[in-house]
């Protein structure tokens, strides 16, 4: 059981570290790491109800376990929802998203901005049984609301996206899905909740891709949907129960300790990515900075007003370049030349991550597809991390000033 005691109405910040602490008669005052595939019932008649559904109890670790049980409740609070559901990765929060609400026939809406994961999931794999998807432009809700079909059951956008930062408007696009008698999820991992909680403007599910931001340190994989508590037992439970795309323990008290700090974390990476943007807007061998924190972004107003203010910890630039390949040729000296930065496509970490998008990220989608996204050769990413800002600068610099 949790700890029940707390007083309603604490802040995020005291959420992310007094939620869901769970007591036993040790006194311990860390969550507790139940590594375990199994558990005990006292007696058969007891494991009859409990399998069955008619009693609460731990089971079995692929779809009941207390320690995720502690990550699911911790995370639903610091979204504002009534539940959660842990999952292996973000993508298996989406695969379990998308099994749980669709059958053949059904249709959903994507932005086609998103993540290039998602994109081969939901435009390739759920093709195979049936699942008609479209994709539409992740700004301009004339269009999604023109994609809407009858059929139609599902919205999905991430905001900011991976790697344009594009930020959509979660309200209008709640209206659209509800006017279609539809669901809005938003995958809200580049974010997190303490600074965006999607809810709370309208749409019904939040995704995570917990190896971001709620570890925040790059050591393990980890998923979850937040959403009503009813839709996620009767759509969501079922096909873990059977399916076992489940968060395993270890990786569950991992985010649980991460979560901790998350606050801190997203203000103080926030800021460095601030700067580290501003100064970039300024070098003579960047094309173009995006970055919701700058007044050049073009949902600049909507990201400080959905994301509290802050512009999040990551950026992308584009290198100067006469042609693609000459951009691609650009974009690889300057990840190549840093010394500083980790390259890799990983994101949410205290260490600044540095990709080539086109060629990483997104680099198993058609050319086609990544023009439709607007991802060029010559597009660099930074996950901004913990790093003093001036030896960042410098790093990034190092590559820059020699082409």
């Amino acid at each position: 059981m949790s700890d029940s005691s707390l007083p309603p109405g604490l802040h995020l910040d005291t959420l992310a570290v007094r939620e869901a602490v769970a007591k036993s008669q040790y006194g311990e005052n860390s969550e507790a790491l139940y590594l375990t595939s199994s558990f005990v019932q006292p007696d058969a008649a007891t494991a009859a109800r409990r399998f069955a559904g008619e009693e609460d109890g731990y089971i079995y670790s692929r779809f009941s376990n207390p320690t995720v049980a502690s990550f699911e409740q911790r995370l639903a609070a610091l979204e504002g929802t009534e539940a959660a559901i842990g999952t292996a990765s973000g993508m298996a929060a989406i695969l379990l998203l998308c099994m749980g609400l669709l059958k053949a026939g059904d249709h959903i809406i994507c932005s086609q901005s998103v993540f290039g994961s998602t994109i081969k999931l939901i435009g390739g794999e759920f093709a195979k049984f049936g699942v008609q998807s479209s994709f539409v432009s992740q700004t301009d809700v004339a269009a999604w609301r023109a994609a809407v079909q009858p059929n139609t059951k599902l919205l999905f956008a991430e905001t900011p996206t991976n790697p344009l930062t594009e930020v959509c408007d979660i309200a209008a696009l709640a209206h659209v899905a509800h006017d279609a008698g539809a669901l809005l999820a938003v995958d809200n991992c580049f974010c997190s909740p303490s600074l965006q909680q999607p809810v709370k403007l309208g749409a019904d599910l939040v995704i995570h891709s917990g190896t971001k931001y709620l570890d925040g340190q790059g050591r393990v994989v980890a998923g979850a949907i937040c959403g009503p508590k009813q839709l996620i037992e009767e759509k969501f439970v079922p096909v873990m129960r059977s399916a076992g795309m489940s968060l395993s323990a270890f990786n569950a008290w991992v985010v649980l300790k991460g979560l901790e700090t998350l606050a801190i974390r997203m203000e103080a990476q926030s800021r460095r990515a601030l700067d580290i943007a501003t100064w970039l807007e300024t070098h003579p061998k960047v094309a173009r900075v995006y970055y919701p924190g700058l007044a050049s972004h073009p949902q600049h107003a909507l990201a400080m007003v959905q994301q509290s203010g802050q512009g999040g910890a990551v950026l992308s630039f584009d290198v100067v370049g006469d042609d693609p390949q000459v951009s691609r040729r650009n974009a690889f000296h300057v990840i190549d030349s840093t010394r500083v930065c980790s390259i890799t496509a990983n994101l949410g970490d205290t260490k600044t991550t540095i990709t080539h998008p086109a060629s990483t990220s997104h680099g198993r989608l058609t050319e086609a597809q990544r023009q439709a996204a607007g991802i060029q050769q010559g597009l660099v990413r930074v996950a901004v991390g913990l790093e003093a800002v001036t030896d960042l600068k410098t790093d990034l610099a190092r590559g820059l000033d020699t082409l």
